[in-house]
């Protein structure tokens, strides 16, 4: 008889994604995915396969996290006033109790940067154009500017967003702040 899954599934996922947010891939191990999930190695591998399949569940996880965050961007009519508002509003969880610093999907770009795993890149794509075409959008509106501008500047502003989430790990909120504003000194 087969045994019965004593756990909820969305629960554990999101004990592993903030271990995950805390400490990166390569230093979250299966032992302390055990510990902090309240599950044994047998449920992790028989469910997601190994840590890397728990993994890329997590990240999906993070991802519908984040979508009322996105749709909230997309929704909005005030052009770069919205990316900077984004901006904000991705900051502010960073800074919520209980969630970690940065953003666990730009964690994860800088620490997937040299390896070829082809499904955590693709997470990871999918993001990234989803936001820059968002910034894209956004920029259009109530501009002249040139297609190539337009491009160049959605660029800026993901990397900003790169750099961004990063500096949230060790940066205090008036620096955050002050970040934010010269960037968008930028985009005129």
């Amino acid at each position: 008889m087969a045994r019965k899954k004593e756990y909820i599934e969305a629960e554990v996922i999101d004990r592993a994604l903030y271990l995950f947010w805390r400490h990166g891939y390569e230093n979250t191990s299966m032992q302390m995915l055990e510990k902090e999930m309240g599950i044994n190695k047998f449920s992790i591998y028989s469910r997601f396969g190994n840590k890397h399949g728990l993994f890329l569940e997590c990240l999906k996880s993070y991802k519908l996290k984040t979508k009322d965050l996105f749709e909230k961007f997309k929704a909005s009519s005030n052009g770069v006033e919205d990316i900077k508002q984004f901006f904000k509003d991705s900051v502010a969880i960073c800074f919520k109790d209980g969630n970690e610093k940065g953003c666990l999907l730009t964690n994860t770009y800088n620490e997937f940067a040299h390896r070829e795993d082809a499904q955590v890149r693709n997470l990871l794509d999918d993001f990234m154009q989803q936001l820059k075409d968002i910034c894209i959008e956004k920029l259009r509106m109530h501009t002249v500017k040139d297609d190539e501008t337009i491009l160049k500047e959605a660029n800026y502003l993901v990397l900003a967003k790169h750099g961004l989430a990063a500096a949230t790990r060790v940066n205090s909120r008036e620096e955050i702040e002050d970040y934010i504003e010269l960037t968008f000194k930028n985009i005129s």
